[in-house]
């Protein structure tokens, strides 16, 4: 969605016995008609090329659960294979 501008980091929680720890999800649940890829508002801002694929919400899913959980390499998977959008 943002294009790479913002960047997650792999989940993992560190114990600590003197505070709590306090997690929450957020869901993003489109149609499956729908087409998700990045935001068109942060593309026209920034005048970048999309650097990710833009697919219908049905196809992404079928992708993300065929690929096996390793990492963020689904995310890899969905760069645009393009020289003119490699930095």
């Amino acid at each position: 969605m943002s294009n790479g501008a913002y960047n997650s980091i792999e989940h993992r929680a560190t114990v600590n016995a003197m505070n709590e720890r306090i997690s929450f999800a957020t869901f993003f649940n489109p149609k499956l008609e729908a087409k998700v890829g990045p935001a068109k508002s942060l593309l026209m801002n920034t005048g970048n090329q999309p650097l990710y694929k833009t697919l219908v919400m049905e196809q992404y899913l079928k992708e993300f659960f065929l690929n096996k959980l390793n990492g963020k390499t689904f995310l890899e998977k969905m760069k645009i294979e393009d020289e003119a959008h490699e930095t």
